[in-house]
């Protein structure tokens, strides 16, 4: 449909927070928050001024220099206990020379607004405060407490944003619920569509991997030198991979998707969640990202992705060292991860870890607010099942759990068959269809609304 046509078909409200949404969006991926650095307090200032605005007592807190957070409360009547939406500001880096249009452009081409975090997650943000605007100028007490908080550094590991935030001002963001990333966008398996909601992510182990050897002249090569050791080591994982575990959260996942195919498909489908059968089952998909998605919910995993080593051509280094980004499956241990990962690098590697968090699951993942999301999605989406989603990475879900909320990923947005959530998520050419960010927006106000009675 033409952008005419939806809007005919819009209320008017719909259309105030539909543009509302739209501009936020756009500002916020004018705002380079590469991280590192971060400096997101420019973004945490716009959004702040924009909930102020509306009536709304914004806090703004800075971590360290530059690194800035914003939360905003609309108050009700207290019957309830508060619902928490978030969003991080921060963004990964991004080759401009890689990109159709610059990463931090905020234009619309081919109907979607580009930018570096188009998907994640500036996009929720601009929902959330979009939302939380719109119901503090409708001048509503709702039963539960609405809560926006915009955080630094969730890139890189969330201690200048929710950790910090939920150590330092718990007071600020405790909730019942938390909605968050991780969820909300549409899959297509086997033809058909599913929309998800994150209710389990992985943790995160990120190692530092170290090999040492004698130093020495370049010209008299050494085939214990530090390079050569750590380079068979990463080479060894790249090809052997950690063992495969089974996981509760992967078997909820692909049960869920398999009992909305057609039954032929069933099995097949389901035993991509096994640790054994699993592997195999993945050759009987042709679609290579599917793949990669599936594989990495088959066990522990460990990508190498930063080395270094000596500074002159002409000197054998003694030391060469590599970080590895390890991430755990519900269920498994960092010690459990650590041992897996030793008996593949080998003893002669050092493990340092650098920084660790743990793996969340929502137990049990149905509540009020679970079934709200599945009657609004039923109502938005009927032929597109909604299915209890496990996310490969990590989210503030760490942070805000650790302080007692029930979290869900669902950053609702919905996508054409050509551009897949998982292509967008660090990718090149990140960006967000314009009607899909409406979609979202309108998706999220009904959700809000029957979760806090407004």
């Amino acid at each position: 449909a033409s952008s005419k046509e939806r809007n005919r078909a819009m209320s008017e409200a719909d259309l105030e927070l539909a543009e509302h949404t739209f501009r936020l969006c756009q500002q916020l991926l004018r705002i380079d928050t590469t991280n590192p650095p971060g400096n997101e307090l420019p973004a945490a200032e716009l959004l702040a001024n924009e909930l102020s605005e509306a009536g709304l007592e914004p806090t703004l807190l800075e971590s360290a220099p530059g690194r800035g957070n914003v939360v905003a409360r609309l108050r009700g009547t207290g019957e309830q206990p508060p619902l928490l939406l978030t969003a991080h500001l921060d963004v990964v880096e991004a080759d401009p020379e890689c990109w159709d249009h610059p990463p931090f452009c905020g234009e619309v081409h081919d109907g979607c607004l580009w930018g570096r975090g188009a998907i994640d997650m500036k996009n929720m943000a601009a929902m959330s405060v979009a939302i939380i605007t719109r119901l503090a100028r409708e001048g509503i007490r709702p039963k539960r407490d609405l809560i926006f908080a915009g955080v630094a550094d969730e890139e890189a590991g969330c201690e200048y944003g929710s950790l910090w935030l939920c150590e330092n001002h718990p007071e600020l963001v405790r909730s019942e619920f938390a909605i968050g990333e991780g969820g909300g966008f549409n899959i297509q398996v086997a033809g058909k569509s599913f929309f998800t909601v994150q209710v389990a992510e992985k943790g995160v182990c990120w190692v530092r991997a170290r090999a040492t050897g004698e130093p020495g002249h370049g010209s008299m090569p050494r085939e214990d030198s530090a390079v050569v050791q750590l380079s068979d080591a990463i080479a060894r994982l790249g090809k052997q991979g950690l063992p495969r575990h089974a996981s509760d959260s992967v078997s909820e996942f692909v049960g869920a998707l398999a009992a909305n195919l057609p039954a032929p498909l069933r099995p097949i489908i389901k035993l991509l969640g096994s640790p054994t059968f699993g592997p195999a089952a993945l050759n009987l998909l042709p679609d290579p990202s599917v793949k990669r998605a599936f594989r990495s919910l088959l066990g522990n995993t460990a990508s190498p992705t930063v080395l270094r080593a000596g500074n002159k051509t002409n000197v054998i280094p003694g030391l060469a060292e590599a970080e590895i980004d390890g991430r755990i499956l519900p269920g498994q241990t960092e010690e459990g991860f650590l041992s897996e990962l030793r008996e593949v690098l080998g003893r002669d590697i050092e493990l340092d870890v650098i920084h660790s968090l743990p793996p969340v699951v929502t137990e049990p993942k149905e509540s009020s607010l679970y079934s709200i999301i599945h009657d609004v999605m039923g109502e938005r989406e009927p032929d597109a099942p909604v299915v209890p989603f496990i996310l490969q990475g990590f989210t503030d879900a760490k942070a805000f759990t650790s302080i007692g909320a029930k979290w869900y990923g669902f950053a609702p947005v919905k996508l054409p068959p050509s551009l897949r959530f998982a292509d967008m998520f660090h990718g090149h050419n990140e960006r967000i269809p314009v009607d899909g960010l409406e979609w979202g927006a309108e998706t999220l106000m009904r959700v809000v609304r029957r979760c806090i009675g407004a």
